[in-house]
């Protein structure tokens, strides 16, 4: 038996546990009389909503007020429950806080001096007179620039808002939150000051020519939430031009921490990588860097699926350049038929498409005790539930794969080191590192843990020395 200890409390994500997105404090004035607050415990789980803590923060002659977490999964979960509790005469809803509207109240970053300013001496060395011999340093060697400013710890998270996590094309204003999210993610994880950039146009070339124009101010560039194929477009240009990290994090992010699961997925089932058949749902910006770093690792016989179905040489319909690219180095048996048809028999599947597209019936359809990664988020194309149901052997979600798991170590590694470029052999090393990390019985390493984000920084590191010492040679 397993004894629960604080620490495991401390690492349980009620929102996981209970498919909950929302979080909400309900103040409630309760009658003092035993059984009410049972009554309104009661209540909320005749709901479906799930009760987190409750805290008494005051007493009245006949009543207590307390402040009870209920776990939603949308706005309109919360009205149904009120509504019930607005039945109940012992209980009145006194107010309703949204708990994660709160945590991003004003922002969830900020921009703080790393040296304090106590006194006027402070202020003239970090201002003028005195850093005008710091100018003038960098005028006579450019090359101390990165020791002497922040640029080596300072990365631009690029967005022009069409691509968002489950929600889309919502905008730029609308999309700021994720970047945040990220940037405080970099902070935390990788002690990178990553600053939000955000570009109100589609055009890729536009977009490229508005990074260009500030890209001296950091030590790389991460895209993110830029739908495909304009993604593409926007990262090959960019790379092409700029002698820093350009990195798409959610191709390559997504991939890199895919793969790692994949490692340890394998593994447990005892499955050689070489010899494994998949099938990628998703053809967008995940599912072409997730094919081509599969193929990368040996993986011969993959097959991908979009909305129009599989992609093969020769199909005109819906196609890019892109998706063109993936035909020519997936399908070698040219499957032209349905969804169910492309499950047949398949080791892995990895879906980046769209929520519950994806059968029982196409799980069993697979080999026996197949590794099924269902990511799409917030929805997955199958639950694990399902999966596990229909005989997959492994299977996670998007809520475990977390692209955070990657990208602080990927930068850090590639700012310490000065690189041009985050490589494939660099994703390579950081999915190898997350794999022999994760604990016994896990796919993954914990993403909390500081040690593992930098550890795949030095892993990233050294993948990129090697690069130039072959170079050299």
């Amino acid at each position: 038996m397993h004894n629960t200890t604080a620490s495991d409390i401390d690492q349980t994500c009620w929102q996981e546990r209970y498919h909950a997105s929302d979080i909400y404090t309900l103040r409630c004035k309760i009658l003092d009389r035993p059984g009410m607050l049972g009554q309104l415990i009661s209540a909320i789980g005749q709901t479906q909503a799930h009760v987190g803590s409750i805290h008494t923060v005051g007493i009245e002659s006949q009543s207590k007020i307390r402040d009870i977490q209920v776990f939603c999964c949308d706005r309109a979960h919360l009205d149904r429950l009120l509504a019930v509790l607005a039945n109940i005469s012992a209980v009145e809803v006194l107010q309703v806080k949204d708990d994660v509207l709160e945590i991003h109240h004003r922002g969830a970053i900020n921009i703080v001096s790393r040296v304090p300013i106590t006194n006027l001496t402070d202020l003239r060395m970090l201002y003028t007179p005195g850093v005008a011999s710091v100018c003038q340093r960098i005028i006579a060697d450019p090359a101390s620039v990165r020791e002497l400013t922040g640029i080596g710890d300072r990365v631009a998270i690029v967005t022009n808002g069409t691509a968002v996590l489950g929600l889309g094309n919502i905008g730029v204003m609308a999309s700021l939150p994720v970047m945040e999210g990220k940037a405080a993610i970099f902070s935390e994880f990788a002690k990178i000051s990553a600053l939000p950039i955000l570009i109100d146009k589609k055009n890729p070339d536009e977009i490229v020519e508005a990074v260009c124009s500030i890209a001296q101010s950091f030590g790389a560039i991460q895209l993110e939430d830029i739908a495909a194929p304009a993604c593409f477009e926007i990262e090959e240009k960019l790379r092409a031009r700029l002698d820093i990290p350009v990195f798409h994090d959610d191709q390559h992010g997504t991939a890199t921490v895919a793969l790692a699961a994949l490692i340890n997925g394998l593994k447990r089932c005892s499955r050689n990588i070489e010899e494994c058949r998949a099938i990628i749902v998703g053809a967008g910006a995940a599912g072409y860097a997730i094919t081509t770093i599969l193929l990368k690792l040996g993986i011969k016989d993959i097959v991908v699926y979009d909305s129009s179905g599989p992609l093969y040489r020769g199909r005109e319909t819906r196609m890019n350049a892109y998706k063109r690219k993936l035909a020519e180095m997936t399908n070698k048996t040219m499957i032209t038929g349905d969804l169910l048809e492309g499950f047949r028999g398949r080791d892995i599947f990895i879906g980046v498409a769209q929520p519950k597209m994806v059968s029982q019936e196409m799980i069993r359809a697979m080999a026996e005790g197949p590794v099924v990664f269902p990511l799409s988020n917030p929805i997955g194309e199958i639950t694990v539930e399902e999966a596990y149901e229909a005989g997959a052997a492994v299977v996670a979600d998007g809520r475990v794969i977390n692209n955070a798991l990657a990208y602080p170590g990927l930068f850090r590694g590639a700012l310490d080191v000065q690189a041009g470029d985050i490589t494939t052999e660099m994703q390579l090393a950081a999915a190898h590192q997350l794999a022999s990390m994760a604990g016994n019985g896990m796919l993954l390493p914990d993403i909390l843990d500081r040690q593992v984000h930098s550890e795949v920084a030095r892993a990233v590191s050294q993948a990129w020395l090697k690069t130039i010492d072959r170079s050299a040679i």
